[in-house]
């Protein structure tokens, strides 16, 4: 049975980027192959690993809607296309869901992901989930059956506060999650008890404060994906810290 990690937090937190350290870690560690989902309607887990997408779930479902070929049942096309948008990599194989053409829900797609992703976890022992900011990935019960659920939060009140509410939201939906965990990310220097206390305040359980790091900063501007940094990366070796806890 696979070990599922799933991602959450308020944007702008760098819960994509820990994502794919995440990724990272489980492959150096020897725990592959890995299944990385992109459950995020504004894709960009790909970046953060180097990875070229050459097809999504969104495009799939908007495929089928056109019309499928004759003698070709909707399953089957769908489970082709799946197979068609599986990444493969060192280690590690990514899948993106994506988003449909034009305005409106995107829960469709989400069906499709979770549908069609039970085909595929059989046959990876570790699965990391990048679910969309904020909570209503939750309410569609996108994120569900999962061993851990990882809220990512920055250093401030409102983002711990946040964290703290899509725990409580997963909690009122009864959604299968074994645990449920905070780790606090791009913390300057100094703030580590102001941290603490507003964790604690909210009744979470910290696994741990990642640094901001120089290094993150730069390979963003350079374009360069985060997944490629090295151990001198003081925010790479808090983070592998924290996985080890976890998995």
């Amino acid at each position: 049975m696979s070990y599922s990690i799933a991602m959450a937090g308020k944007g702008g937190t760098g819960k994509t980027t820990m994502a794919g350290w995440l990724i990272k870690f489980l492959v150096e560690t020897g725990r592959t192959p890995v299944l990385a989902v992109d459950a995020d309607a504004n894709a960009n887990l790909n970046e953060v690993l180097g990875l070229k997408i050459e097809g999504t779930l969104g495009e799939a479902r908007e495929e089928m809607k056109k019309g499928v070929a004759s003698g070709m049942t909707k399953d089957v096309f769908m489970e082709m296309k799946l197979q068609e948008a599986v990444v493969e990599a060192k280690g590690f194989d990514l899948v993106v869901m994506g988003r449909p053409e034009g305005a409106g829900c995107y829960c469709a797609a989400n069906t499709l992901l979770t549908q069609y992703l039970e085909k595929l976890v059989d046959n990876y022992p570790y699965v990391v989930i990048d679910n969309e900011a904020g909570m209503e990935h939750l309410s569609r019960l996108t994120t569900n059956n999962i061993d851990v659920l990882l809220a990512v939060s920055d250093s401030t009140r409102r983002g711990i506060q946040a964290a703290a509410r899509i725990i409580e939201l997963a909690e009122e939906l009864h959604l299968r999650i074994g645990r449920k965990c905070l780790v606090v990310n791009q913390a300057r220097e100094g703030q580590e008890q102001a941290v603490a206390e507003a964790v604690k305040s909210y009744n979470l359980e910290l696994l741990g404060i990642v640094p901001e790091d120089p290094l993150v900063q730069a390979f963003d501007l350079q374009g360069r994906p985060t997944f490629d940094l090295g151990r001198d990366s003081k925010a790479l070796q808090a983070s592998y810290a924290i996985f080890e806890k976890i998995v």
